[in-house]
């Protein structure tokens, strides 16, 4: 396992990430000031932010199909507990967008390499609400994908 969003575990069976790359930002706005310089104040921790590009080989490693689960998970609307294969949680992330690019194409059009871009962003503010219920939204994308 080389990272879990909720239920979905990425490994060389589901969709294997080829890096990680996250932002964080912090807040420092300015007000203009006659004379001098303009002031800053830091106002807190911004955004955080993660993308995950990687590879699926259909013929090799991954499935399709586990883009499908992550799609019917953003569609959910829900955030999702993140844990790093080595037992670190990362904390509550949204799924903003996927992207995916086929190409090298069997005859009957089906895809020999599929490559993703998975974008998160973290909302750990006590908004309790927003956390996906692992059991309910597991069954809703069992049933998307039969």
């Amino acid at each position: 396992m080389m990272l879990a969003l909720g239920m979905f575990v990425f490994s060389l069976h589901t969709a294997a990430y080829q890096e990680m790359q996250r932002q964080t930002d912090w807040r420092h706005p300015s007000s203009n000031r006659i004379g001098a310089q303009p002031a800053r104040q830091f106002l807190g921790r911004g955004e955080d932010a993660i993308t995950l590009p990687g590879i699926i080989l259909p013929e090799l490693a991954g499935t399709t199909l586990s883009l499908d689960a992550l799609r019917l998970m953003a569609d959910t609307g829900k955030a999702w507990p993140m844990v790093e294969g080595t037992g670190r949680l990362c904390g509550l992330w949204v799924i903003e967008n996927l992207t995916e690019t086929r190409s090298l194409f069997f005859a009957d059009g089906a895809a020999r390499r599929i490559e993703f871009n998975l974008a998160l962003k973290r909302i750990d503010d006590g908004r309790i609400d927003l956390l996906g219920s692992s059991i309910s939204t597991g069954l809703n994308i069992l049933r998307g994908l039969l």
